[in-house]
């Protein structure tokens, strides 16, 4: 290694830690993203089965509330031949470098046949 590189290794490294925790930041949020995205299906999915099988509304909504995320809101539409629910809720962005982005929003919607129609 020649004389004016001795602090060039240290020095790199030190400026590509703070990129490589954003990296890994940003990473993270969109994981979380993703598993709300899957949350906010699987509560369209089991809201919608519970009102098409007879439960009552209410009930059925209830049923979706433990499924989807936090802070969701779940809208139930019942026409004559079949049922539609509709779920979205946001996932807060990560702050710091990314504060710019806002709230991500997820939404889902599920379609189920009424029984006995």
């Amino acid at each position: 290694m020649r004389r004016g590189e001795r602090g060039a290794v240290t020095a790199e490294l030190a400026l590509g830690m703070p990129l490589l925790a954003a990296l890994t930041v940003g990473m993270v949020w969109v994981l979380a993203v993703a598993a709300d995205q899957i949350r906010v299906v699987d509560a369209a999915r089991e809201t919608a089965r519970a009102v098409a099988r007879g439960d009552d509304t209410a009930a059925a909504v209830e049923v979706g509330s433990r499924v989807a995320p936090e802070g969701a809101e779940i809208e139930v539409e019942v026409g004559e031949e079949r049922v539609t629910v509709t779920v979205r809720g946001s996932v807060a962005g990560p702050g710091g470098l990314f504060r710019g982005t806002g709230p991500a929003r997820v939404r889902a919607t599920a379609v189920a046949v009424l029984e006995g129609s």
